[in-house]
């Protein structure tokens, strides 16, 4: 029997987890653990509201104070695990203490990619990903003039908002040809841009930074096409690193992530893998989600699995953004979609892009249509037969492509085959 959970990391999967356990009824002992000094907090306001003072450190809480101890909770924060001791079945904490355990959920995200440039130690190179970056930023952001944002993510193009309405010079720098490359059809990616040229944002497409200048603090960027770029703030957004070393420490298979089966589990059973860390069987592959969506749903579906209710996960991905007066929502994944279908006009600044891979609707990208993400949801998890030509036809409504009788083929969650979920999960025992 489940006594002891210990979870390592106390973003949304953490947090979300252990509250999670609770509500599925779990009595046992729960401990959280972070490496952060703050209570359990959201991320996506750092890169926007709170960065304009909007919202504040305790306005970010996940839960209050009086959550955590109410639920028996235990919550360790600003100490570290730097040990899974799998034979010992303990988890081992920076200041030496030993945490027993018969479950443990790994929810360690990750860290952000490192800028390889000489003078990208310089003060006023930084990163945006905890509450100690955006603090640090919102005290900088009143007394610069020039910002350049290395990278065209998500976050970047969020931030690059924000700097714009402060009246910043901002000079977005992408080694691709266009933004979000990883994330949204090309369509919807030309629009975004559109938007950022129309609100001042400089954009320099297939340039690279090969070096920052200054004499102690940032002064400039230099460019692989030589060109220099004035800046006292430069905002690194290049990319995620999974947070996998204390899994590898530990034996567990870690491939850009830490691999788990279908319900979730390390090859460990007693370990579980979820939010950013976590690489799991979906479309016929093995792949990470970042987002607060997976995150949580995630967490949930661990919190399922240790109290006896397994089930495959196979939670619909969805995402959102927004950035100034846009709000970009995605359901699905568009990375093997090869047909896309517009509905709307991106002329408007209101549309959706439906896409399609085969005849089968994979994802739907909508900006300032919430309608139509909400459906898209609805579209995808259902397998609708949805068409190529209904997609495009705002007279058709979308809900009647939906049939009582259509659901997701027999043996599919998240388009996963049961015999690939069934090797992966023989595999991983």
């Amino acid at each position: 029997m489940t006594q002891n959970v210990v979870v390592i990391g106390a973003g949304h999967a953490g947090a979300h987890a252990a509250v999670s356990l609770r509500d599925l009824g779990f009595e046992g002992a729960i401990t959280l653990v972070s490496d952060e000094a703050q209570l359990p907090y959201q991320r996506p306001p750092l890169s926007k509201s709170y960065l304009l003072g909007k919202q504040d450190g305790d306005a970010l809480l996940l839960k209050s104070p009086e959550v955590y101890a109410e639920q028996r909770i235990k919550y360790l924060s600003g100490n570290r695990a730097v040990a899974i001791d799998r034979s010992g079945r303990v988890v081992v904490l920076a200041d030496g203490q030993k945490l027993p355990y018969d479950k443990v959920i790994l929810a360690t995200g990750g860290r952000r990619a490192v800028l390889s440039a000489p003078g990208a130690e310089l003060d006023g190179v930084v990163g945006l990903r905890t509450f100690s970056d955006a603090a640090d930023i919102k005290a900088r952001l009143g007394a610069v003039r020039n910002v350049v944002v290395i990278g065209g993510g998500f976050i970047g193009l969020e931030f690059a908002c924000v700097a714009r309405s402060l009246d910043v010079n901002v000079c977005l720098v992408e080694l691709a040809g266009r933004l979000l490359g990883r994330s949204v059809s090309e369509i919807t990616a030309r629009h975004v841009e559109d938007v950022h040229r129309a609100n001042g944002v400089s954009l320099c497409f297939g340039e690279k930074v090969v070096a920052l200048h200054g004499e102690g603090r940032l002064q400039s960027l230099e460019l692989s096409s030589g060109k220099t770029l004035p800046a006292e703030l430069a905002l690194v957004g290049v990319g995620m690193t999974p947070n996998v070393d204390l899994a590898a420490a530990a034996g567990l298979d870690v491939l850009d992530g830490v691999l788990v089966d279908t319900f979730l589990r390390t090859s460990d059973p007693d370990v579980l893998a979820i939010g950013d860390c976590a690489r799991f069987p979906a479309n016929d592959a093995m792949m990470r989600v970042e987002s607060v969506q997976n995150a949580t749903d995630q967490a949930r579906h661990a919190a399922h699995t240790i109290t006896g209710h397994l089930a495959p996960y196979s939670a619909l991905p969805w995402f959102w953004s927004d950035q100034g007066g846009m709000k970009l929502q995605m359901a699905g994944l568009a990375q093997t979609a090869d047909r896309f279908v517009v509905r709307g006009s991106p002329a408007s600044g209101s549309f959706s892009v439906f896409c399609f891979c085969g005849d089968r609707l994979v994802a739907v990208e909508s900006v300032n249509r919430g309608a139509d993400h909400v459906m898209g949801r609805r579209l995808i998890a259902a397998n609708a037969a949805l068409t190529e030509q209904q997609a495009s036809d705002e007279s058709f409504p979308l809900k009647n492509a939906i049939s009582p009788n259509r659901g997701a083929p027999a043996g599919e969650g998240m388009t996963r085959t049961a015999s690939n979920v069934r090797s992966l999960d023989e595999r991983m025992k």
